[in-house]
């Protein structure tokens, strides 16, 4: 059955209301509204979507563009597609056809299979330009799919763009790869590499920070390798390649970032670090922290996205539940003492020190913090930078940061003996201090300070408390399914501690709004121990590991696996997400 025209407005509005979507009096109140100017240029199906119809076919739901996508997807029997942009390769998709053709007849090439090409159009009813295409895709076949004509606006000029600034990189370059790193070759008479300030490599730049914000990545990494380079984001702690890049491309992308970072471009030996401020699509102040390495075929770049908007959030955001706030706003009101939060590298320790600091940041109090580097300027506390190009290190800065009449410190890691001590001097000083440790659990942070050097009767006198804490990802609201309990597993994480095991939990799914991971954010997980006397005491009498475990819990402190399997209960996350981040000693 093969049709040929191009859908309108009112095509559109009588199949809807023979199709009982919509009524007849709203099909004239659409018909008979004047459009602006730029309404023109809209495809129907977003003119439509603009009037929030109520969905005849589903009462409680409006016609959105996403429903009248599907709508139309049903009726013309042309599948309905949507872009995940972190899958697309944009390389192989812009070369199944020129930009000229895929604008002119309004479609793109969305995916590669091993039999079949996967051609997107707004319009299901226009196929003519299939005979042309048919001959240049051989031996694949032509499948068509429908896509949101939001999408195939936006794409349709992305992917072009970030292929032509890819090319035309590669253009003003005529020169053999093989002059980087290990494997330097001689090169005679070349100077012809892209230049970091070539249009096209600022192009690709604000293109790479602008899809990272938009999906939210924490970090951004930029790895050369033999011949293509990688763009891969971390997207709630996993990692998602983005981009193949030539290799000379990316180098000059990395070149253009180091500019902005107003690090030195020349050398490309050694480490460096710089940061970078932007503002995201929504217009908010961020700061990108910059780190290189030198790697066999170059500098691999790692940038760490701050944004505001994550790294100062309520204790509900963080997945403080009652009982626990309520301790720690207790715990943080001391006047002086310790008190630590410990957990492996990227497990929110500092979001978590930043959130509470910045409760604690009134007119009346001077917050002071020495940081390795700043994480996120805060215009509430004084912060300071370790530098150890002039030997100021933590413990310096400490003893300095004393002198500053502060009332709470917050010490950005305590690594060393000397830091140790010194964190504690200004506790015994009548001072609060915040700092970090890695270590496993809370427990475990009492010794790791006595392994340092510190003497037990001095953490004994200091420590308030401590909070041991991961995070764990959230399960994607829109998609996550009930299933039955896998028991053995569930008496693994919980075999000593009588959690009723629950008659179902939540798995991951997946859909388009979490892309396909079925996991949507991530929350925190806490153990929380405070000192009590009875510990206080044990810790003066230089007790192990066992015995300081044994005592918090017959105060019913609660590890860090019993709070996750809290929150598989809760049907907040799985099980498997807790036994991935949670130590089962």
């Amino acid at each position: 059955m093969t049709f040929n025209f191009e859908i309108d407005t009112s095509w559109c509005l009588e199949q809807l209301q023979k199709d009982g979507r919509i009524t007849e009096r709203e099909k004239m109140l659409i018909q008979t509204t004047h459009r602006q100017r730029e309404q023109l240029k809209w495809h129907p199906l977003q003119w439509i979507a603009n009037f929030n119809l109520p969905d005849l076919g589903h009462p409680q739901s409006t016609l959105t563009l996403n429903r009248l996508c599907q709508w139309l997807s049903e009726k013309s029997e042309v599948p309905f597609y949507v872009i995940d942009p972190l899958k697309a390769d944009v390389q192989a998709l812009t070369s199944v056809m020129s930009q000229e053709f895929a604008m002119r007849n309004k479609i793109l090439a969305v995916e590669l299979q091993n039999e079949f090409v996967l051609i997107a159009t707004d319009q299901p009813y226009k196929s003519e330009w299939m005979t042309n295409l048919e001959r240049t895709v051989l031996p694949r076949k032509i499948k068509r799919v429908l896509l949101s004509p939001d999408q195939l606006q936006r794409y349709l000029v992305e992917y072009y763009q970030v292929s032509r600034a890819v090319n035309s990189s590669q253009k003003s370059s005529t020169y053999d790869r093989e002059n980087k790193g290990v494997e330097a070759l001689l090169q005679l008479g070349d100077s012809q590499n892209p230049d970091a300030n070539d249009q096209h490599i600022v192009k690709l730049v604000d293109w790479v920070l602008q899809f990272a914000f938009e999906q939210g990545a924490s970090d951004i990494h930029l790895e050369p390798r033999k011949d293509t380079g990688k763009v891969r984001f971390r997207i709630d702690g996993v990692l998602h390649t983005i981009y193949n890049m030539p290799a000379n491309t990316l180098t000059a992308v990395i070149s253009r970032i180091k500019i902005l970072g107003r690090m030195n471009v020349a050398e490309k030996r050694k480490p460096q670090d710089g940061r970078l401020k932007t503002r995201t699509p929504k217009g908010q102040e961020t700061e990108l922290r910059l780190s290189t390495l030198p790697t066999a075929f170059g500098e691999k770049l790692v940038m760490r996205i701050f944004d505001p908007e994550v790294l100062v959030r309520s204790f509900q955001q963080l997945g403080f539940e009652g009982r626990l706030q309520e301790s720690w706003n207790q715990l943080t009101s001391h006047s002086h003492g310790i008190i630590l939060v410990t957990g492996p590298t990227g497990s929110g320790k500092t979001t978590t020190l930043y959130s509470s600091l910045k409760q604690l940041a009134t007119e009346e109090v001077n917050v002071c913090t020495i940081e390795d580097p700043i994480e996120m300027l805060e215009p509430s506390f004084n912060q300071m930078q370790v530098n150890t190009g002039i030997d100021l290190g933590f413990a310096d800065g400490v003893r300095a940061l004393m002198r500053q009449d502060p009332d709470i410190i917050m010490v950005g890691e305590i690594r060393d003996h000397d830091t140790a001590n010194m964190a504690i001097q200004a506790a015994l000083t009548g001072h609060l201090v915040l700092s970090t440790l890695h270590t496993n659990d809370a427990p475990s942070s009492l010794t790791r300070l006595h392994d340092l050097g510190v003497q037990p009767f001095l953490t004994a006198a200091t420590i308030l408390g401590v909070l041991a804490q991961r995070l764990v990802r959230q399960l994607c609201p829109h998609c996550k399914e009930e299933t039955f309990i896998n028991d053995q597993e569930w008496k693994h994480l919980t075999f000593d501690y009588n959690v009723k095991t629950p008659e179902f939990v939540f798995k991951a799914v997946g859909c388009e709004a979490c892309r396909h991971t079925g996991y949507k954010g991530r929350v925190g997980i806490y153990e929380f121990m405070p000192l009590s006397l009875e510990t206080k005491h044990l810790i003066g009498a230089n007790a192990d590991l066992a015995q300081l475990r044994q005592q918090a819990r017959k105060e019913g402190i609660e590890p860090l696996r019993i709070a996750g399997a809290r929150k598989v209960v809760a049907g907040i996350t799985t099980l498997e997400e807790v036994l991935r981040v949670v130590p089962l000693n």
